[in-house]
């Protein structure tokens, strides 16, 4: 399996409007879809609503400012790619970039052609992996494709909104994420109010602990928000809850068309 070129999002993070808007451009004529952000305020509420997979970064929108997001966007996702673009050309501020964590650089002033065929050598990284089709953390597992979750022996029914909030906090892998953070990734189209995220965390516990009033699974950590207990996963301490689900067992029955239809905007 592959990825198609049309399914690449790409934001482009340049404070010139002009460049902005002509990569962008080019970019869209190439078939990728595109998000433009001005500002590095702008880019990160966008990187979070948005998700893209690969950055193109221009460093000299704020001097070391461009450096310490290229770090945070590596930190907030190690499989995104990143291409930085720069006027600073010599060989120690390359390096810096790279080591940074973009994976390629770019001086300008930089040809179009160039640059287009920079951007399709790194995207050719996206569509050579096949995305997992599912999630193994032990105990729980979630299929990805068909949007169905197993703990244990049993499989669990969850709402979209649950399914969302499920993920994030697995992909979060074990790190504790704040009412704000899993707002903005789970339903960033959807929900405004962060305290909305612990009616969602009660219902689901309900659905996966053992006994919802002492969680091992979906815990709180105090004064910061929640986090996936992924070693109790592994080790077993988790428990899963009383079987008390319905519908079919297996992964690959047929479930409820409604009860899993969530838009892919949301992961």
């Amino acid at each position: 399996m592959t990825v198609a070129i049309s399914q690449i999002s790409i934001q482009i993070v340049e404070a010139n409007p002009h460049l902005r808007s002509l990569l962008g451009w080019h970019l869209q004529q190439a078939g990728y879809e595109v998000f433009l952000s001005g500002d590095f305020a702008q880019a990160k509420e966008l990187f979070y609503h948005r998700k893209p997979a690969f950055v193109v970064l221009s460093t000299d929108l704020a001097g070391p400012e461009g450096l310490e997001f290229c770090r945070w966007l590596r930190q907030q996702s190690s499989q995104g790619l990143i291409l930085m673009l720069s006027s600073r050309s010599t060989e120690t501020e390359i390096v810096e970039g790279l080591r940074a964590g973009a994976d390629d650089y770019l001086a300008k002033p930089f040809g179009m052609q160039e640059f287009l065929a920079r951007v399709e050598s790194i995207a050719r990284r996206l569509r050579s992996v096949a995305p997992p089709s599912q999630l193994d953390y032990g105990l729980l597992k979630i299929d990805l494709v068909h949007r169905r979750v197993r703990y244990g022996e049993d499989r669990i029914e969850l709402t979209p909104q649950e399914f969302s909030l499920l993920y994030v906090l697995a992909q979060a892998e074990g790190n504790p994420l704040s009412r704000v953070e899993l707002l903005q990734r789970a339903w960033p189209d959807e929900i405004d109010n962060p305290r909305t995220v612990d009616t969602h965390v009660l219902s689901l516990r309900k659905k996966v602990e053992h006994d919802p009033q002492q969680p091992s699974l979906i815990q709180t950590v105090r004064n910061v928000g929640y986090r996936l207990n992924l070693e109790g996963l592994i080790d077993g301490s988790a428990k899963p809850s009383s079987p008390k689900t319905t519908g079919p067992k297996a992964m690959g029955d047929r479930p409820n068309s409604n009860a899993f239809r969530l838009s892919a905007a949301t992961l």
